[in-house]
């Protein structure tokens, strides 16, 4: 039976060996979870002094890299999982969805937690958050690692050139186009629609398991927070329809300058949702990218598989993530 009342904002603020904190950012409240050595760092070469931000994907909220996060600041690193714009905790202003202001959100967090810097991770749209960052203010990125996130030029390309992307990627993205209708999809019966497309895309094996079903039911809980649901299909929303506004085409110009920093791409060997073909599109707008195929994961490979995960992204971390054609992890 469905809840009269929807869950508080501050619900997502799970207790761990992280750090709830509040940081205002491009005019706007984020809330972050952190963790690791974050403060008295000691200089360059110490790991403390490189922040890791980790940014989540449609649906979802900065839970989703609690493995990440912890794993990451028992090396040392200091590691943020921020809830985006309109998610979770974080404010939820009517506008500010086009990846112009969600690229200046981040770029504002970085320089609000005192970094001249940062490597981004990002799932999904979080990912395309990562690469909107790294060419709209490349002085702020030292690198990207991405699950299931080819770059958003090459994306668009396959979506208008390959039959197999287009049935994948279309029906849930076209569908969220509509008025009030895909916000009564993912909030129904407790947000059994958040629920859902993680079993969905997940793996069958870990679809299967008790940490699915509990982040589902976390997932469920955090999408139904008033506004959630509607600001997170504004995401899609805007990629939708910018495509045929002049703030949209010149996004997507600008974002076809090449990424020149250290790039690695991820993705789940049995993801239905992003294709093979798709990730590896496009090797010129990201030169020093590394495409790597996680095993026994699809789309939700960080956490599926996030010891794999996690390795790819410390190498990055630590130089030595050199491009190659494929890996496996």
């Amino acid at each position: 039976m469905a809840s009269n009342f929807p869950p508080d904002p501050s619900s997502v603020r799970y207790d761990g060996v992280w750090t709830h904190r509040d940081v205002h950012a491009n005019g706007i409240r984020l809330h972050v979870a952190s963790a690791g050595p974050g403060d008295n760092r000691a200089g360059p070469g110490d790991p403390a002094s490189q922040l890791v931000v980790l940014l989540h994907g449609f649906a979802d909220f900065w839970w989703t890299w609690r493995h990440q996060l912890t794993a990451l600041a028992e090396l040392g690193y200091h590691a943020v999982a921020v809830d985006l714009r309109g998610y979770g905790d974080s404010d939820k202003p009517p506008r500010g969805y086009d990846g112009w202001t969600l690229a200046g959100d981040i770029a504002g967090l970085i320089r609000a937690l005192g970094y001249s810097d940062a490597t981004l991770v990002g799932h999904a749209d979080g990912g395309l958050v990562c690469w909107a960052t790294a060419v709209l203010h490349p002085r702020l990125v030292r690198g990207i690692a991405v699950v299931s996130s080819p770059h958003p030029a090459a994306l668009k390309s396959s979506i208008w050139r390959d039959n197999a992307q287009r049935r994948a990627f279309l029906p849930g993205f076209l569908r969220a186009q509509l008025p009030r209708y895909p916000e009564h999809l993912l909030t129904r019966e407790d947000g059994r629609g958040a629920a859902d497309l993680l079993a969905a895309r997940s793996s069958p094996d870990w679809a299967e398991t008790v940490e699915c079903a509990d982040t589902a039911a976390r997932m469920a809980s955090a999408i139904r927070i008033p506004g959630t649901a509607h600001c997170a299909l504004e995401y899609k929303r805007w990629a939708f329809r910018s495509q045929w506004r002049p703030d949209g085409r010149r996004f997507i110009a600008v974002m076809r300058k090449p990424v020149d920093i250290p790039v690695v791409s991820m993705r789940g060997e049995s993801d239905r949702y992003i294709l093979p073909h798709t990730v590896h599109r496009a090797p010129h707008l990201a030169p020093r990218r590394r495409v790597v195929t996680v095993r026994d994961a699809a789309h939700f490979a960080h956490q599926e598989n996030p010891e794999a995960v996690t390795a790819e992204i410390a190498k990055l971390l630590a130089g030595e993530a050199h491009p190659a054609r494929d890996s496996s992890a």
